[in-house]
């Protein structure tokens, strides 16, 4: 599902109270004396999520705030921290679900967030001057505030203005005293903001759907010919051009490629709503098999959750499944469709 589809576009009074809180968080400046490795939280008191706050500017270049969300957000901001090289590679983008405020140009804001600022009778001057606020979720292009996720910023740059100071005294102040537990500005029932430190919720990476197969049909690619050391490498990765009805958030397709290893022949390349992939990833897989008229007799993927949701029908059909450090077939496949994409039209 789209995110933020359904939910209502934010109130001005909820623009009003964001807009209110960020210019106050440019004044404080805490880039001078923050890095975004300076990690604290803030808890929704709408839903309970944490949002997990760096501040950005230390190097002088993206001045702002990021509120990573949830545990999901927190992961993909350590994998960017343990894995640059995925920063550099064209999924990173998806490796986001924050809420984003920074300062920039006037050119760089859209109609939409220009016109708020009329509404709201404001006015910026000099460089990185304008706040600009968005929305990232993995699969979907960056986008506009929904109301719920105005308000939830709000309170993270509200939270944020008050511990960035207290951080400029205590530099030791989000130091946990245990591992793996963050600092958390929690709401209390009296409305009153307490220190806390709280360990996130463990991220769940994957979750097997459970299916069942047509016992006939598996009967028949059972008895297809399997050559020995025939490997398949299956990957799958967002398309870098993104679709969408105009009015309503962008998304990027998730490309599925199977990919012969010897051959570097490309058996199957098709393109899913992000939230139908892994739904109708499996008869894909059999319809590839069956058109080829041939069962490899090993797969190899390089995701965990692509493992895990292969592993029990590839034994049903006793093909051996690896998990391996690289892909060399489907990532030449891969880069030849990025080249592609990248092409002047």
């Amino acid at each position: 599902m789209n995110p933020s589809v359904d939910e209502n576009p934010p109130s001005l009074a909820e623009w009003k109270e964001l807009y209110k809180q960020a210019v106050k968080f440019k004044e404080i400046a805490p880039w001078c004396w923050m890095w975004d490795s300076n990690l604290f939280g803030v808890k929704n008191p709408e839903d309970g999520e944490t949002g997990y706050c760096c501040v950005l500017g230390a190097a002088g270049e993206v001045f702002g705030l990021v509120v990573y969300k949830g545990c999901e957000g927190l992961d993909g901001y350590w994998k960017t921290v343990h894995h640059p090289e995925l920063v550099r590679r064209h999924d990173a983008i998806h490796l986001k679900k924050c809420l984003l405020l920074t300062f920039d140009h006037r050119s760089d804001l859209e109609k939409p967030d220009l016109q708020i600022i009329k509404e709201l009778g404001l006015t910026f001057k000099g460089v990185n001057a304008y706040p600009l606020f968005r929305s990232y979720e993995p699969g979907f292009y960056p986008w506009h505030l929904s109301s719920k996720e105005a308000r939830f910023l709000a309170l993270c740059v509200e939270q944020a203005n008050e511990a960035v100071l207290r951080f400029k005294a205590d530099p030791n102040l989000f130091d946990s005293p245990k591992q793996d537990h963050y600092f958390v500005k929690v709401q209390e029932e009296n409305s009153t903001w307490s220190d806390q430190w709280l360990k996130p919720a463990l991220l769940r990476k994957v979750v097997q759907i459970t299916k069942i197969f047509d016992s006939r049909r598996l009967e028949r690619i059972m008895a297809l010919p399997s050559p020995e050391k025939m490997v398949w490498e299956i990957d799958y990765f967002y398309s870098p051009s993104g679709v969408g009805k105009k009015g309503e958030r962008p998304y990027f397709p998730m490309t599925l490629l199977l990919v012969d290893q010897h051959s570097f022949f490309v058996l199957n390349v098709h393109l899913f709503e992000p939230h139908v992939f892994l739904i109708d990833l499996h008869e894909h897989f059999l319809k590839t098999i069956e058109k080829a008229e041939i069962r490899p007799e090993a797969i190899w993927v390089q995701k965990e959750d692509l493992y895990a949701y292969l592993q029990p029908l590839a034994e049903k059909l006793g093909v051996r499944m690896h998990l391996a450090g690289e892909l060399p077939a489907a990532s030449d496949a891969r880069n030849s469709m990025l080249e592609f994409f990248a092409r002047p039209k």
